[in-house]
């Protein structure tokens, strides 16, 4: 092994990778030093002198859209969207680094064919709610899509062999989501296989510096890019590029919006928009207190009852300015297949180990403001995360059925 990778391996007490080293042939030593070679150092730091961060002060949002809101300026706000994507100033965003592991699928999520007469498709759903946008402007939007490691050529191979499902190729981009190592409980790096270390996407929140370093960022702004529709793969009835939902943002003055359901009851185990010290948050179900969640403001509604559904709309510059700010590391226990010294590999039933994610809930927090932007749940929000049960494609077919779609 080159002098300079053991000096590494060395100082941060990962020597153990060598025993794995020295069983492979000169092809996988070559990718074994390669992948030492671009390990960020500083995940390993992070995990050595973490501490949990401490919440601000949290209250009640004061920049609210209901739904009677968004009904009353239906006009303006459609007018104002549509006007927005005609001049080229809103671009999609679809974080898709994924697998469909928890859906009995080895692929990417988006892949996962969730159809019972005919295949209909993750990816196909949200590029069919997209298109509808397009049709109705009259123009194509930017799309962007985040993949990983993981899945990258097959995101593309698939989305190339459907025709991206009706979608014009020169208006769709791709690239890598940053990847971050995994570790065991003494801060050990973990390998996947002979010569490959364990490692996983670093988390929903790293999205824009990925696709900075891609070169996109700079190319969507020399495209007279303004906003980006930022959302994930999993809920197949969201609405991309919504043109109320731009047009609602813009009008408010706001410099960030998010799509928010209201919880089917104060104590839902969703993410709840807020303030936190004044700034644009958002609360985590187990962090609401009793007396928050079920506190009512004047007009005798819930004060804490916006549920995100990871639909956000941010302006390029704000995203700009927060971009070489560092996002705080979340270190998450989780279970980890790893391969042990003799070659053999493990699925743990428990967590084993760590993995390092940033989060966008941490992002909505550096923007100044967030328009919180109410949508009908039955109408928007089918998350596919479970193969049955709550947020499943079971939970997911019955609204796309409820919608009109034929499965």
């Amino acid at each position: 092994m080159r002098q300079d990778l053991f000096a590494l391996l060395q100082q941060h007490g990962q020597l153990h990778l060598l025993d794995y080293y020295n069983k492979l042939d000169d092809a996988g030593k070559a990718a074994m030093e390669d992948q030492i070679s671009m390990i960020d150092w500083n995940y390993l730091r992070t995990v050595e002198n973490h501490t949990a961060p401490e919440r601000g002060v949290i209250t009640p949002l004061t920049e609210t859209v209901s739904t009677a809101d968004i009904r009353e300026r239906e006009v303006e706000y459609r007018e104002k969207g549509l006007a927005a994507i005609r001049a080229g100033k809103v671009g999609a965003m679809l974080l898709a680094g994924g697998m469909g592991t928890r859906l009995g699928c080895s692929g990417p999520k988006g892949v996962v064919d969730i159809g019972l007469t005919h295949p209909l498709f993750i990816f196909e759903c949200l590029f069919r709610n997209t298109l509808e946008v397009v049709r109705e402007a009259g123009a194509w939007i930017p799309f962007s899509i985040m993949t990983s490691d993981k899945n990258h050529q097959e995101t593309i191979t698939f989305l190339k062999e459907h025709n991206y499902f009706g979608y014009n190729e020169e208006y769709i981009y791709f690239f890598r989501q940053d990847m971050a190592p995994c570790i065991d409980y003494e801060h050990r790096l973990l390998m996947e296989g002979p010569g490959q270390l364990a490692i996983s996407p670093n988390g929903n929140g790293g999205w824009y510096s990925s696709f900075a370093r891609a070169g996109l960022a700079e190319k969507a702004k020399a495209m007279g890019v303004e906003w980006l529709n930022c959302f994930a793969v999993d809920n197949v009835l969201q609405r991309i590029c919504d043109p109320l939902f731009v047009g609602a943002v813009i009008c408010s003055g706001c410099v960030s919006g998010s799509k928010v359901v209201r919880k089917a009851d104060p104590k839902e185990k969703v993410g709840v928009l807020c303030l936190e010290d004044g700034r644009p948050s958002i609360v985590e179900y187990y962090e609401l207190t009793d007396e928050m969640a079920y506190a009512k403001n004047e007009k005798g509604e819930y004060s804490y009852t916006f549920g995100v559904i990871l639909n956000y709309l941010f302006r390029v510059d704000k995203l700009d300015e927060i971009a070489n700010t560092s996002l705080p590391m979340h270190i998450v226990e989780k279970k980890i297949p790893y391969m042990d010294v003799d070659g053999t590999m493990h699925h743990p039933a428990a967590p084993n180990g760590y993995k390092f994610e940033t989060l966008i809930l941490d992002m909505v927090h550096m923007m100044d403001n967030c328009l919180a932007y109410e949508v009908i749940r039955e109408h928007e929000f089918a998350p596919i995360k479970n193969a049955t049960g709550v947020d499943s494609m079971e939970s997911a077919r019955a609204l796309l059925e409820k919608n009109g779609i034929r499965l």
